[in-house]
């Protein structure tokens, strides 16, 4: 599986932390503290966008990171909005130079497919953008498996790769099991999903009556909004009780501990909320533990018309 490493060839660390939420929910105090609580813990891989928090949340990493660029590996992303073709992705990774304050990153992701621009077009320019120093690595986000494999057969001509995938995955989000994981470890690419907590509800601070995108964003409201899912994080708090843990270090553990050796992207608006996050980095799961918490919501269907074989 495909390492991520600094431009000093020192690996990047395992978990990555994203940024999505500085500058937004998350003060500039707080996203300083979440910076340096990340630092602590040993993260050197910080995941943000463009167009996060109306491009605060890129100033901000910026700002954090200007002291040890050197010791960070910087992951953003462009084309959500206007389409993969050549001038927008230029004109987008221009605009994230600018916030970053940095004349490279290490990965560019494309951050969903664009079903309008060829592929050629799309690749050729990252291609260039890698060969001209301006980004290290390229990625794609939200993207199906046959899309990725796509992707990839048009980069081989250019004699380049996709090198990261960020996909949705968490205990009740497990579609990317179905192909892009295994399609992944085949292909050697290293895996970055975001949400392994499913925007809190597996934290269980929605059982308590808190708050958060559960509760205040449309789009998560309706992502996570099977009573079965509810169900399931329900089931991990009590285990995570009976373990005397907390829920989300369980959540975050439990995605880390795939096969495919993935790299969550943890996320939070404050440092006490990050912790039981951080706390997975040291969280190994028994096999018996990951079979239990695995059966707490149904595996999804192998990608075959014979499932009557599968």
């Amino acid at each position: 599986m495909t390492h991520l490493t600094l431009a000093n060839g020192t690996p990047a660390s395992r978990f990555a932390f994203g940024t999505m939420q500085w500058g937004g929910s998350a003060s500039e105090a707080e996203s300083e503290a979440l910076f340096e609580a990340c630092r602590a813990a040993g993260i050197t891989h910080f995941d943000t966008a463009v167009a996060y928090t109306d491009g605060a949340a890129e100033t901000l990493l910026g700002q954090f990171a200007a002291t040890d660029r050197a010791d960070l590996y910087i992951a953003t992303k462009v084309a959500y909005a206007g389409g993969a073709g050549a001038a927008n992705i230029a004109s987008q990774f221009d605009r994230c130079r600018r916030q970053l304050n940095m004349d490279s990153v290490d990965l560019l992701y494309l951050h969903r497919w664009d079903e309008d621009t060829p592929l050629e077009e799309t690749f050729e320019t990252m291609a260039q953008m890698q060969a001209d120093g301006q980004i290290r690595h390229i990625g794609v986000s939200n993207y199906a498996a046959w899309q990725v494999m796509k992707a990839q057969a048009v980069c081989a001509k250019l004699g380049t790769r996709i090198d990261a995938l960020q996909p949705m995955y968490n205990l009740v989000k497990r579609q990317a099991e179905v192909e892009l994981l295994p399609m992944a470890m085949d292909q050697d690419i290293l895996v970055a999903p975001y949400s392994p907590l499913g925007g809190g509800l597996l934290s269980g601070k929605y059982a308590a009556g808190g708050s958060g995108r559960l509760k205040e964003d449309d789009r998560y409201a309706a992502r996570y909004a099977p009573p079965e899912m509810f169900e399931a994080a329900a089931g991990l708090a009590r285990i995570a009780a009976e373990l005397d843990m907390h829920p989300a270090t369980l959540a975050v553990a439990w995605v880390a501990a795939h096969p495919a050796h993935v790299s969550p992207i943890i996320s939070a608006r404050s440092v006490a909320q990050l912790a039981p996050s951080l706390a997975a980095i040291g969280t190994t799961l028994e096999p018996e533990l990951y079979a239990r918490l695995t059966a707490l919501y149904p595996t999804p269907a192998p990608a075959t018309d014979r499932l009557e074989e599968a």
